[in-house]
C-alpha cells in the first residue's frame, strides 16, 4: 500500500535571489534564501503540506518548473525578481497553473524605480504581497493554505 502524497506548495525564486543576505542588505535585509526556505517549510508543514523551494537565474528553467507543477501544486508562490517587469513568457506559463498563485516582492516595487512599478505577473496572480520583507513569503504560504479547496478559476 502506498503512502498518500501530501499537497505541495511550490516557492519559485528568480534571478539574484540566491544572493539574498549579501546583496543590498539595506533593501533586502540580512536573511538568506536558506532562512526564507526554513520559514516557509515550517509554515507549510504546519498546514499539512510539503514545500518545494527553488531558485534559478535562468528564465527558461523557471518556465520549465512552472510547466512541471502547473497541474499538481496546491499553490505557487513566486518572486520572479527582475523578470516580474520583463517576462511575458513567465506570465503566460503562470496563467496555466491550476493552483493558487501568489506574487511576492521583498521590497515595495511601487516605491522604487519607475520601471519596477509594472508587473506582468499581477494579472494572473490570486494575491500580491509587496514590501513586507522576507516574512512576506510566509504570508504567501499562509494565503495558499487558506485557499485549500477553493477553485482558482470559475
Amino acid at each position: 500500500m502506498s503512502t498518500p502524497t501530501r499537497p505541495s506548495i511550490v516557492v519559485l525564486n528568480g534571478p539574484n535571489l540566491n544572493l539574498l543576505g549579501e546583496r543590498e542588505p539595506e533593501k533586502y535585509g540580512h536573511a538568506t534564501l536558506a532562512d526564507v526556505e526554513a520559514m516557509c517549510r515550517e509554515c507549510a508543514e504546519r498546514g499539512g503540506h510539503d514545500l518545494d523551494f527553488r531558485q534559478t537565474n535562468h528564465e527558461g528553467v523557471m518556465i520549465d518548473w512552472i510547466h512541471e507543477v502547473r497541474h499538481t501544486a496546491a499553490g505557487v508562490v513566486i518572486n520572479a525578481g527582475g523578470w516580474t517587469h520583463t517576462s511575458v513568457a513567465i506570465r503566460d506559463a503562470l496563467a496555466n497553473v491550476e493552483g493558487t498563485i501568489v506574487e511576492v516582492h521583498i521590497t515595495d516595487i511601487h516605491a522604487r524605480e519607475e520601471f519596477r512599478h509594472f508587473s506582468f505577473i499581477t494579472d494572473v496572480a490570486d494575491h500580491v504581497i509587496v514590501g513586507r520583507g522576507v516574512p512576506g513569503y510566509v504570508e504567501a504560504v499562509e494565503f495558499v493554505l487558506s485557499r485549500e479547496g477553493v477553485p482558482r478559476r470559475p
